[in-house]
């Protein structure tokens, strides 16, 4: 039977925009300790393999529209810290940015924190997709996406090594014979490349689990090899079942075509379940967040001139082939003007039919605001009930296409708490998702093993370049020392 893997991705306001104006929703991020708080303690509950915090370096008016969580958020690592204190099983990862970050603080840092918790810490790694981040922090411009994975190819190198400063048995503390330190346990990382140059040793002592676990998400080619050949879970976003099953597939052949083991890249694809008591209360949920969510034409006098460009009749209308630009948001999408439809406007309507209930030809059609709000708000939904979710991840597990999911809740703390509460329990009962936590560290949880010291296993490793599927040539390190 299939384990899944199943993490919750944290947005203390709710991930859907909309999701902070629904009746008993969270939206001051001054009270997201509280909320934090709950959502550690339910999930741990529910035996969740890990809480996730993603990241964002800026922030700006035009956030409040698009992506209302990112406009004020608790620093990842501070929040893994946080929770660290207040839980004692549940694997917390954070994210940090190669493209700002010092590899030496971070590794002290997170290091710290895995030594903290006992071992149950995981890292994200990301480049960077926010030009203004490089002004928060001393640059003129933001970096060329190679240039950035460049850096990030040394940064998780670099990491590795500092991490691996300390041999387990290093510190020797023999009150007898004086003696505290081995010194030929401990290693200089000694790194000098193209965008990185870090001398070490740690001044930490190696991590709980050796390495933390390395999570990656992107959709680039070189994103995708980045995550294949460095990454212990690779976060992507699907489409549907057999694009899941051909993108696993291609990271999997990725990272063994890169000398590594392929089975210890988990795959997990990040999903929006809306969870009802029945399937009809669960689309009335996703039909509420439809209709709280504003677009263009709610200004008479036109948006606020940071306002989604792609949230309007205007921009639908070049989806559906039909100029709708004119017309009420509000007019019912009846079945004559779905006849004029584009197969990709027809295809839209099928979604929000399945979402939210309403059909053109049912006694509740959507309405072109519906199809507006599902063609510019990307997420990845489930809408049903909790018995319907879970036979969703059941399915998707077994035809390949998952290793897990990253769980995002629309509304926060309803919907985090209908997930963990309602799905968790189906998935368990249907034997897919364990009872109670099987081992103690993020990896264990994870199915990870400890990997071995990259300074003494099979000889010290170097920075050695890599072929890609495309050809490319990229700098990547020797897997061998790390899965043996």
């Amino acid at each position: 039977m299939t384990r899944l893997i199943i993490g919750a991705m944290v947005r203390a306001i709710g991930a859907y925009p909309s999701g902070w104006r629904h009746p008993g929703a969270h939206r001051d991020p001054r009270g997201d300790a509280a909320v934090l708080r709950r959502a550690a303690e339910v999930a741990e509950a529910a035996r969740l393999d890990y809480l996730f915090f993603g990241d964002w370096l800026a922030t700006g008016h035009d956030l409040e529209f698009r992506d209302p969580y990112l406009v004020a958020r608790i620093d990842p690592i501070s929040a893994v810290t946080y929770l660290a204190g207040i839980t004692s099983r549940i694997g917390l990862i954070a994210t940090a940015n190669t493209t700002y970050a010092d590899p030496y603080t971070l590794a002290r840092a997170t290091a710290s924190i895995d030594l903290l918790s006992g071992g149950r810490a995981g890292l994200n790694l990301v480049t960077g997709a926010e030009p203004r981040a490089a002004g928060n922090h001393g640059r003129d411009h933001h970096q060329a996406n190679d240039t950035r994975y460049d850096r990030a190819v040394e940064f998780e190198f670099v990491l590795r090594r500092l991490w691996d400063s300390f041999e387990d048995d290093a510190i020797v503390a023999d009150a007898a014979s004086g003696v505290y330190l081995d010194p030929s346990r401990l290693h200089a990382t000694d790194f000098h490349g193209a965008h990185l140059s870090v001398t070490g040793p740690l001044n930490v002592a190696r991590p709980v689990q050796g390495h933390l676990p390395i999570v990656h998400a992107g959709t680039s080619p070189r994103s995708r090899l980045f995550a294949a050949q460095n990454a212990d879970l690779a976060l992507v976003a699907v489409s549907g079942l057999e694009h899941g099953i051909a993108i696993r597939e291609e990271l999997r052949a990725l990272a063994f075509e890169s000398g590594r083991d392929d089975r210890t890249l988990k795959v997990i694809a990040p999903v929006l379940p809306i969870v009802g008591e029945t399937r009809e209360h669960a689309q009335a949920i996703a039909d509420e967040l439809s209709e709280l969510l504003q677009i263009a034409e709610d200004w008479p006098d036109g948006p606020p001139e940071a306002f989604p460009a792609n949230r309007s009749l205007a921009q639908l209308s070049v989806l559906l082939g039909v100029d709708v630009s004119g017309l009420s948001p509000d007019r019912a999408v009846t079945p004559s003007l779905v006849a004029q439809f584009s197969a990709a406007g027809q295809e839209l309507v099928e979604i929000v039919a399945e979402r939210t209930g309403r059909s053109p030809a049912g006694e509740r059609p959507s309405t072109l605001r519906h199809l507006v709000v599902a063609a510019s708000v990307n997420a990845s939904m489930v809408v049903g009930t909790a018995a319907e979710i879970a036979e969703e991840f059941q399915t998707w597990a077994e035809a390949g296409a998952v290793d897990g999911f990253n769980v995002l809740s629309a509304v926060q703390p309803a919907q985090f708490e209908a997930f963990a509460l309602g799905v968790v329990p189906e998935l368990q009962r249907r034997g897919v998702f364990p009872t109670e936590y099987e081992g103690s560290t993020l990896r264990e949880h994870l199915g990870l093993p400890r990997p071995d010291n990259v300074h003494v296993a099979h000889g010290d490793v170097r920075l050695q370049p890599v072929t890609g599927r495309d050809g490319s040539r990229r700098r990547a390190v020797e897997r061998s020392a790390r899965h043996p």
